[in-house]
């Protein structure tokens, strides 16, 4: 059975940074996309990042030059660095994985809370 487990999460000051991991298990295959939700209170679940096996990565406008994706160096691991953060970053951060190359993800992750105090 896949999981994802998130780690990294935390309360940080706005203007600062922290680095969300997610590590698969139970999976002998590589995903093909690895990505990053997010859930603030009140709100829908919206895309954060993705990224393909192919290290093409996608972002929501609202992050674009501050949080970047990237793959771990372990297979089926992903890294979300998030800097110069703001209140509005304030979520339950949620990873996401696929075997497919378009379409929903099929596995996901517990979530972990970040915190931006202002």
């Amino acid at each position: 059975q896949v999981q994802l487990v998130e780690s990294g999460g935390g309360l940080v000051q706005a203007g600062g940074s922290l680095r969300l991991s997610c590590a698969a298990s139970g999976s002998n295959l590589s995903f093909n996309r690895m990505g990053w939700y997010r859930q603030a209170p009140g709100k829908g679940r919206e895309l954060v990042a993705v990224i393909t096996s192919r290290a093409v990565t996608k972002y929501a406008d609202s992050v674009k030059g501050r949080f970047t994706i990237s793959s771990g160096n372990a297979k089926n691991t992903a890294v979300l660095q998030m800097n110069s953060l703001k209140p509005d970053d304030t979520a339950v951060y949620y990873c996401a994985a696929d075997y497919s190359t378009v379409g929903g993800f099929d596995y996901w992750g517990q979530g972990t809370q970040v915190t931006v105090s202002s």
